[in-house]
């Protein structure tokens, strides 16, 4: 690995500036379902700087800052009234806005490649690498102007969410709410924007074109599986970024290794990019709430929920036969009985002789209630036959036909509910098949 400088110091520091300015403003794009137009804006501001350098034949940041923000904020502008007066999908009129718009900066980019020193490959990829050797002097310390400048637009965007923190949020989850609480969702748009717009341009030197859409809607779209709160959206945003520029400045330094090429780097603004993505991809796995692995987690207990007191009523209506069928229940008859693998209930069986619910008989066989099961399972088969009760009287179903239907509504009722039933049954003592309704415990 090669030595780390205060050069390299330098870019993670940009890099964390520029990501954090980014994801704060991303969030509403990411809420509003608007991710495509931090692409459309960042792409679009091409002709802006093309156009600066033609004009001035200069590479003067100032210029090419203005230049990108005067197209950035008409993208926005055009997107909009495109949508309004056309009548036209928000996605087409984002398509066709930026791909007009940068197709008109490669055009004259290559029509003035001969006249000016314009490096396309920096205007797509940025070039985060020498960002510390434009240095300007601050009270005696020298700081690198990129770091002023998104240092600069983080702490702005950071004020404009503060101050419309409010009227961002109602317009970005119901506009039409937003308007009848007198708050112009049309302007809060607008002015949104314009942000993302100015975002992108102080971005684009670090990162370019191409990679500041990482930097406005990977951060954001994490938070957003993380937490389903916006403040603290905005907060784990900001923690995102600030993870992922170090560790993919690092991955730069270090991958390259890895593949038999020592002593080189890559381009660190695409391993940044890379690093965001890569924690992305970590919380779509194992968020708590929105995570796939979470949801899979949280299916397979439902399903061992349901398989567990299957296995108290199927034990509840063994009872009922007769103490020769009891004592000799085993694994077998329990799946076919309630349909299920044996791996499933055999974990089933587990949780309910963890619950001291079950108790076995042998090693082999005799699966019976407890006492504690006992009372489980009669609240578990009460449930049912009031329910088959209430949908052969009130919905005239065939008597052949209850069953099923409720085998899946006794696993959704609480007490209450059951009491409720019965009541509205008037605690009717047999089921339409003949079968004792087991009395309240």
């Amino acid at each position: 690995m090669s030595t780390w400088t205060t050069n390299d110091t330098w870019i993670v520091i940009i890099g964390v500036l520029c990501a954090i300015a980014c994801a704060l403003p991303g969030n509403f794009l990411v809420l509003r379902k608007m991710s495509m137009m931090g692409d459309a804006i960042s792409h679009a501001v091409l002709p802006g700087i093309a156009a600066a350098f033609l004009l001035t034949s200069s590479r003067d940041s100032m210029t090419m800052v203005i230049g990108a923000a005067i197209v950035g904020v008409l993208t926005a502008l055009f997107t909009q009234l495109i949508h309004q007066w056309g009548k036209v999908d928000p996605g087409a009129s984002m398509g066709v806005v930026f791909t007009t718009m940068f197709a008109i900066g490669l055009i004259l980019i290559v029509r003035g490649a001969d006249q000016v020193d314009l490096d396309p490959g920096c205007v797509l990829y940025g070039g985060i690498e020498f960002a510390p050797l434009d240095i300007v002097s601050i009270f005696g310390f020298d700081i690198p102007r990129s770091a002023l400048v998104l240092g600069s637009m983080a702490l702005i965007n950071a004020l404009f969410i503060t101050i419309f923190y409010k009227e961002l949020k109602i317009s970005s989850f119901d506009p039409a709410l937003a308007t009848s609480l007198g708050i112009n969702s049309t302007l809060m748009h607008l002015l949104l924007m314009v942000i993302v717009a100015l975002t992108a341009v102080a971005a684009f030197e670090a990162v370019g074109s191409i990679l500041v859409v990482a930097m406005l809607i990977v951060p954001a779209a994490t938070a957003h599986l993380l937490t389903d709160r916006l403040a603290s959206m905005l907060i784990v945003s900001a923690i995102v970024a600030a993870i992922g520029v170090p560790l993919g400045h690092v991955m730069a330094i270090v991958t390259p290794s890895w593949f038999g090429f020592e002593g080189q780097s890559t381009n660190s603004a695409g391993m940044m990019a890379v690093a965001l993505g890569g924690l992305f991809f970590v919380a779509m796995l194992a968020a708590p709430r929105h995570g796939v692995l979470s949801k899979l987690l949280h299916r397979l207990r439902l399903s061992l929920k349901i398989i567990r007191e299957d296995i108290l009523g199927f034990l509840y209506r063994i009872d009922e036969l007769d103490q020769f069928h009891r004592e000799r229940v085993n694994l077998s008859m329990m799946c076919e009985a309630i349909g299920c693998g044996r791996g499933v209930a055999w974990l089933a069986l587990i949780g309910l002789r963890r619950r001291r619910l079950v108790d076995q008989h042998d090693r082999k066989a005799g699966y019976r209630l407890s006492t504690d099961g006992r009372s489980a399972a009669t609240s578990l088969v009460r449930s049912h036959r009031l329910w088959e009760t209430y949908l052969a009287r009130h919905f005239n179903v065939p008597v052949d036909h209850v069953h099923d239907a409720a085998m899946q509504l006794e696993h959704v009722t609480d007490p209450a509910m059951q009491e409720q039933l019965a009541q509205e049954m008037q605690h009717p003592q047999f089921d339409p098949h003949g079968k004792r309704v087991p009395p309240q415990e």
